[in-house]
């Protein structure tokens, strides 16, 4: 069946593996996950359901939402996502989900938004190689010539040049679960995950791999 969390990313650290070679893992603080919401063919059109994460105290949170909770019971959350899984049938408003749904072994997508890193030149967001450093080369960290002569007298679309880099919304395929720690609701996943420490991201399994 589909499975998906909401997590924290906490930071990368590495474990050793069984023939001692040293894996880098992040670890995300998976769960404990309340669904708030179900969502069927016969109400909505589709199987889906509404997770709630990090929880919030009631003061601040919007009178609707307040409403939206109550539903569930089960306290106010200040990230929601949705999940579109078969399974939805099976899973009740109130219930918890922690990272023991996921088992060493299994393989992942996560999702995050990435570090911005404001506004960056060719060097820094393309890989541009830049010029010789030396003295008198008056040609660095320029993008050198981007256009044409007189046909056709315009820079094409698509040309990579220096602009706004990351906060964007990003997912990375194919990820080993090594850990996974029930009692901590943590999980470490082989390899770097999107966005910076205490990010938010989604954890689903890998549609690429079974």
């Amino acid at each position: 069946m589909e499975k998906g969390l909401i997590g924290r990313k906490l930071g990368m650290t590495q474990i050793f593996a069984a023939d001692g070679a040293s894996v880098p893992v992040t670890v995300i603080e998976a769960g404990p996950c309340v669904v708030i919401q179900k969502k069927t063919e016969e109400t909505d059109g589709y199987n889906a359901i509404q997770l709630g994460f990090d929880r919030k105290r009631q003061k601040n949170v919007t009178k609707p939402l307040q409403g939206h909770f109550a539903k569930a019971d089960r306290g106010f959350f200040r990230v929601l996502r949705e999940f579109k899984t078969r399974a939805a049938v099976e899973l009740e408003p109130g219930q918890e989900l922690t990272a023991s749904i996921f088992a060493v072994g299994d393989f992942v997508d996560v999702t995050g938004t990435s570090k911005g890193r404001g506004f960056a030149g060719g060097v820094k967001r393309h890989g541009f190689r830049g010029g010789k450093a030396s003295h008198g080369s008056m040609f660095h960290r320029a993008p050198g010539s981007i256009g044409a002569s007189a046909a056709p007298s315009r820079v094409f679309k698509g040309q990579r040049l220096p602009g706004h880099m990351g906060d964007v919304r990003k997912t990375v395929q194919n990820l080993l679960i090594m850990g996974v720690r029930p009692e901590l609701n943590v999980i470490l996943v082989k390899g770097a995950v999107p966005g910076s420490k205490n990010g938010i991201v989604v954890i689903k399994n890998a549609v690429k791999k079974s």
